[in-house]
Parts: C-alpha cells; sequence; structure tokens
C-alpha cells in the first residue's frame, strides 16, 4: 500500500484499518437487525446487507494481508477452541431451560416437549 499522507490526515493504512473495523461493526449491526425483524422481506434484505458486508470486509482483509498492513490474529489451540466450544455448550443449555421454564409459565397453552434436550449430532467442518 502507499502509506501518503497529507496535513491533519492519517496515513492510508490507518484508514484502511479504520474501515475494516467499521465493516466488522456494521456486520454485527446488521446481524442485530436481521434477528430483530419480524417482516420477511426486511429479515432478507438484512440478511443480504450481512452477507454483502461480510464478502466486502473479508476482501479488505485479504487485500491487507497480502500488503503486509494487517495480520491475523495468532491462532487458538485445539485445548482452547474445546474449552469455549463446552463453555458455548453449557450456555445453549442453560438458556434452553429457562426459555422452557419460563415460556411454559406465561402461557397456559404451551407445553413441554415429550422429548429430554439433547446435544447436537451436527458436526462442525472446521473440526473434523
Amino acid at each position: 500500500m502507499n502509506p501518503q499522507t497529507s496535513a491533519g490526515q492519517l496515513p492510508q493504512d490507518d484508514l484502511l484499518k479504520i474501515i475494516l473495523a467499521d465493516l466488522r461493526r456494521t456486520v454485527r449491526e446488521y446481524t442485530t437487525a436481521t434477528t430483530e425483524s419480524s417482516c420477511p422481506s426486511i429479515r432478507r434484505m438484512f440478511a443480504e446487507l450481512t452477507d454483502s458486508t461480510l464478502r466486502l470486509q473479508g476482501d479488505l482483509y485479504t487485500l491487507l494481508e497480502r500488503h503486509q498492513v494487517y495480520s491475523a490474529p495468532a491462532g487458538a489451540t485445539r485445548q482452547e477452541i474445546d474449552q469455549k466450544i463446552k463453555e458455548a455448550e453449557k450456555t445453549h443449555q442453560k438458556v434452553h431451560q429457562f426459555v422452557q421454564q419460563h415460556a411454559f409459565q406465561s402461557n397456559p397453552y404451551l407445553h413441554p416437549a415429550n422429548v429430554p434436550y439433547h446435544q447436537t449430532n451436527v458436526q462442525n467442518p472446521y473440526y473434523t
């Protein structure tokens, strides 16, 4: 990249890093908007915006990495990944139980499932 600056301006590399961070923030906002939307067409629009912003963010990251402006964070060990997966599964189970308890208390027409909660049987393709 060409790190040019004018009086009072940030170097180009810094501006590109700011844009990259802003794209990450935008993806989070679009994801929230998608999950909060009750209208199917609005939900679809935000999902499409999320996808296109993710592609743009990925393209910019690849460009910055290629020009050695931005480097990937250090990788995690398998043990760290496994620990995070276990924590996420525990949290998921707690949230599921909480929702089940409170949904049935507030609506007399809802009934508990006739099968117990079970762990997902889908394998993450990144860890096989």
